[in-house]
């Protein structure tokens, strides 16, 4: 079963959230990991790409947006309105809805803010997992 982490943010920055979600991309790939990125739509992926590239000067993490036509071997794919076109390790949701596809996945990560959207949508993220028995942790960061 799908092990789902809520990271809970201090501040309302978008960019703060996809700075966080960078570091936990970077820890997962230099673990070996696969990672699929779930963005809202498809600005956020495009956002998120950009930051990605320039969160921190020293970092290389390879990644490809799902409409480039992704390397299916690459270890990063960010997507926003399809399933991953493999199976993967981690989920990292950007989304204000849990994707249809999260029970494939060994592990989800959910980013929290002080954003009122968010902090409501992942309210109701977090009900709907709890309801259906998943084992849900926090940590506030």
């Amino acid at each position: 079963m799908t092990r789902i982490s809520f990271y809970i943010l201090k501040g309302s920055e978008e960019h703060d959230r996809q700075v966080f979600a960078c570091r936990l991309i970077e820890k997962a790939y230099l673990q070996g990991n696969h990672v699929y990125v779930h963005a809202a739509d498809e600005q956020q992926a495009e956002q998120l790409n950009n930051v990605l590239w320039s969160f921190r000067p020293d970092s290389f993490v390879p990644h490809e947006l799902m409409n480039e036509t992704p390397d299916t071997n690459c270890p990063i794919l960010i997507g926003h309105n399809a399933a991953p076109p493999r199976l993967m390790n981690l989920l990292i949701n950007l989304s204000p809805q849990q994707p249809l596809f999260f029970s494939q996945f060994e592990r989800m990560a959910e980013f929290i803010n002080d954003d009122e959207h968010i902090k409501n949508s992942g309210r109701e993220r977090y009900r709907f997992y709890q309801q259906r028995g998943y084992d849900l942790e926090s940590h506030s960061i």
